[in-house]
């Protein structure tokens, strides 16, 4: 059996995927899978953000009065406001508050990447850089163990090489 996944819950086409700081690109897919199976406007209101019936008065723009919404621009708008619920409905109290002033579910959408994208590039980098330090010890110890045999007098070239060979072997099994 394949190793524990990275969420508590299993996946369900009607409860949203709980967000999982840990795998975060993991989580993203999932949530973008669960809001496209309920409708494709739900996606682009996170794409492309909410959804403004306006209307033209004198050479602009405005935002249409919600007295004169059409029943279709009605629908649309409703997108942002769902999926402003599917987002939060998925978020525990701290990344809840995080994004809880955002003004649309695009603006949740993007702080949550933006914050944890580069949490878990930091991470990573963190990581890699403790990874680096490590091969960088463990070859210091090897060129030590070289040396010390190679100022030993005494050792007999045979010995000198199977040492070596040793150290080697063990140096590449840690990494």
């Amino acid at each position: 059996m394949a190793g524990k996944l990275p969420f508590e819950e299993g996946a369900s086409i009607n409860k949203p995927p709980l967000f999982c700081v840990l795998n975060y690109k993991y989580w993203e897919a999932r949530k973008k899978i669960f809001v496209e199976s309920i409708d494709q406007g739900i996606w682009d209101a996170i794409e492309n953000g909410p959804f403004i019936p306006k209307i033209k008065k004198g050479g602009s723009f405005i935002k249409k009065p919600w007295s004169q919404w059409t029943n279709e621009e009605s629908e649309k708008a409703k997108f942002d406001c769902i999926t402003k619920n599917i987002i939060t409905s998925a978020l525990d109290s701290k990344d809840f508050f995080r994004i809880s002033e955002c003004e649309s579910a695009k603006e949740m959408w993007d702080t949550l990447k933006a914050t944890h994208e580069s949490i878990t590039e930091i991470k990573k980098a963190k990581t890699k850089s403790q990874a680096r330090r490590k091969r960088r010890q463990n070859q210091k110890g090897l060129n030590m163990c070289f040396m010390a045999k190679k100022e030993d007098d005494s050792s007999s070239e045979s010995s000198v090489s199977s040492s070596a060979s040793l150290n080697v072997e063990n140096y590449s099994q840690l990494h």
